[in-house]
């Protein structure tokens, strides 16, 4: 990554080439750029309905990497995942062409924004980015929006508004969130994470301290009074904090209650309810998620009429407990959980749903994040009645470890191990049941396994 200061580059008429284009936040930082007036090209390894959409917009997309895709470029903008060996990347770096990360680009869009909201934390960042963006919409405030998955109200991750905000999840890997300009900073919470970057969880809070300071004088953090490690993170801090938490925290729920496993409550802030909520997503965490996310609207001088409406036809995010289909009586789901913590909030929330059994196929993110946390995830993965265990998705890793999914089988009881999706699909098959809850669980491709079940395929 350079040190070089983007902003001069991010003008009308300047030629930026984006590696990677089609990735999730990569897709609408090219169309953000392309909407300021750049000439922006790209690159990716395959064709998708998203580099088709970027073309339909003018931008010209190659498939597969090789130097003479950067064509004039003055600058290349690089996603996390490609490295100083693309050739493209090589290319640039011989060429003297500036590289730069997505964040630093993010960055120098947001400085354009009167209002910046920044969501970070270990977990809940995807739904609570998304909760947010309901609230911003239903009071028309026209945001721009980058999320870290699909969210049905805008058909996409993305949005490109012409508002005075700007609404983006921030992600702790790699520090990528220390580039960016939050005039609105939440903190979730702060868990050891991405020990594959990170040294150890001192080291994480150390950067989520670092993020929470980039709030500038006028802006505010908001943060959970119920994580100890946050307000751990925050002490001392000199900027405006605001935290929220279940029942303590400037912004709190009271009156809660449940029906068929969905909450509703009002938001308290400063001993007045500011709005009442009904929840169409179950979970005890959603409720926390909800509360951050009021609490950021507050930040903005959102009125709680607007969390009202917003939060009432939020069904949840693309990954996020979201229903797949039905197979033999059995609800199929699908969900992004890859960290314990993640997975027993989840697993948690389905014991409450009133299904006979909670059948889990799990498959573990990485080899490094498994053996950091493989106790973790053995005392975690003995809640479902059934266990299945896909192997490891290695994402941007090799096992050098030498560890396997397998491994964690054998430490939890009547679990099973399956090296191939389409063996956990063929077990799904086997046991499905009427009244039971079947659970695709994890960050990588594990969703299709759901997904060729309720075809069946």
């Amino acid at each position: 990554m350079t040190d070089m200061d983007i902003r001069p580059y991010i003008a009308p008429g300047r030629r930026a080439h984006l590696i990677g284009i089609g990735g999730v936040s990569m897709a609408p930082l090219a169309e953000v750029l392309h909407g300021a007036g750049m000439v922006i090209t790209g690159s990716d390894m395959r064709e998708s309905p998203t580099v088709e959409h970027l073309r339909s917009l003018g931008i010209t997309i190659h498939i597969g990497h090789r130097a003479e895709n950067l064509g004039q470029a003055e600058l290349v903008i690089r996603t996390a995942a490609v490295h100083d060996d693309n050739p493209e990347i090589a290319a640039a770096h011989a060429a003297g062409i500036p590289v730069f990360e997505r964040a630093q680009a993010w960055g120098a869009i947001m400085r354009g924004y009167k209002h910046a909201l920044c969501i970070s934390g270990t977990h809940g960042k995807t739904t609570t980015t998304s909760m947010c963006t309901h609230i911003i919409m239903a009071a028309d405030l026209d945001p721009t929006v980058m999320i870290g998955g699909t969210l049905p109200l805008l058909g996409a991750g993305h949005r490109v508004g012409k508002g005075d905000t700007i609404i983006l999840e921030s992600c702790e890997y790699c520090n990528s969130f220390l580039s960016f300009f939050p005039t609105v900073a939440v903190i979730l919470n702060i868990e050891a994470d991405h020990l594959d970057f990170f040294k150890d969880l001192e080291d994480v809070e150390k950067s989520f301290r670092a993020f929470a300071d980039l709030v500038p004088e006028g802006g505010r953090i908001i943060a959970n009074r119920d994580d100890e490690n946050t307000m751990h993170t925050l002490a001392g801090e000199e900027r405006p904090v605001t935290t929220f938490g279940l029942t303590e925290g400037d912004i709190h729920a009271a009156n809660l209650t449940w029906s068929k496993g969905l909450p509703t409550f009002d938001v308290v802030y400063r001993d007045t309810v500011y709005a009442h909520v009904s929840l169409s997503v179950p979970g005890l965490h959603n409720v926390k998620n909800a509360l951050a996310a009021a609490a950021a609207a507050i930040a903005l001088g959102v009125p709680g009429e607007a969390v009202e409406r917003g939060l009432a036809q939020f069904r949840g995010a693309g990954r996020r407990f979201e229903h797949k289909g039905t197979y033999n009586g059995a609800e199929v789901y699908d969900d992004y959980a890859h960290h314990p913590g993640e997975l027993k909030a989840l697993l948690d929330t389905a014991h409450t749903l009133g299904y006979k059994r909670v059948i889990c196929a799990f498959q573990p993110h990485t080899y490094t994040r498994t053996k950091a946390l493989f106790d973790d995830f053995v005392e975690v993965l003995k809640q479902p009645d059934i266990t299945l265990l896909a192997e490891i998705f290695g994402a941007r890793e090799t096992n050098d470890i030498g560890i396997s999914s397998k491994d964690l089988a054998e430490r939890i009881p009547g679990a099973r191990y399956y090296a191939t999706l389409p063996e956990v699909t063929a077990a799904l098959r086997e046991l499905a049941q009427p009244g039971d809850l079947i659970l695709t669980v994890g960050a990588g491709d594990i969703y299709t396994a759901g997904e060729a079940l309720v075809k069946g395929e």
